[in-house]
């Protein structure tokens, strides 16, 4: 799997632009199949920095219902990766 294909959005809310001030972690979007080696180095390479912990979380798809019929939303897996103190991503 190529490096660009394992980060698939960066994730920006009011709780993750907190994390990033407050913790210096960040959140994104990756592929369901990488593990927390590859989102690391990919992270490292794509915004040239130094990653100290990865966490990740797969993230079930939340039911939806249209009309009488009821499906769910996609799932998904969340990273979140703190950074080492002198290091900063400008993603906002």
């Amino acid at each position: 799997m190529d490096k660009y294909q394992i980060i698939v959005r960066p994730i920006i809310t009011e709780q993750s632009l907190h994390f990033a001030k407050a913790r210096n972690a960040y959140a994104f979007e990756v592929h369901p199949k990488a593990n927390k080696v590859q989102i690391r180095e990919a992270v490292e390479k794509i915004y040239n920095v130094k990653v100290m912990e990865v966490r990740t979380a797969n993230v079930k798809g939340k039911p939806r219902r249209r009309g009488r019929h009821f499906s769910h939303t996609k799932a998904w897996k969340k990273a979140t990766v703190v950074l080492r103190d002198e290091y900063r991503i400008d993603l906002y």
